[in-house]
């Protein structure tokens, strides 16, 4: 009748080749990494902010505001509220960020009172 051949072993696939691919991804990843950091706020953390004068500087971001020393403040207007609380732009502020502030938020605050000048922003949990 039929004469079938002996079935022959099945060959274990060679794991060779998705080795190769992985490592290719992996020196692609690599290669396209940014590693450095491109734009960096300076900041001291908790108390490295140096001797303290003059009144409160506690500025409090939240998600439906500001608050400078307790008092809602327009963000826009923050470096002008901060004027007569400071001798000058080298004095520490206080920055505090409540727990349903996102961290755009923050970052945008810090760029705003960075470009008008104060240097010694100190960011507390």
């Amino acid at each position: 009748m039929f004469d079938f051949a002996a079935a022959r072993r099945a060959r274990r696939p060679s794991l060779t080749p998705m080795i190769d691919v992985v490592f290719l991804l992996l020196v692609f990843f690599m290669l396209a990494a940014r590693f450095g950091s491109e734009g960096a706020l300076p900041l001291a953390l908790g108390g490295g902010a140096g001797d303290w004068t003059g009144p409160p500087r506690l500025v409090e971001i939240a998600a439906d505001g500001v608050r400078l020393n307790g008092v809602a403040t327009d963000p826009a207007g923050l470096a002008a509220a901060l004027e007569p609380l400071v001798e000058t732009r080298a004095d520490p502020v206080v920055l505090r960020a409540t727990g349903d502030a996102d961290l755009a938020r923050l970052v945008a605050l810090m760029e705003r009172l960075s470009a008008a000048g104060y240097t010694n922003l100190v960011l507390v949990e």
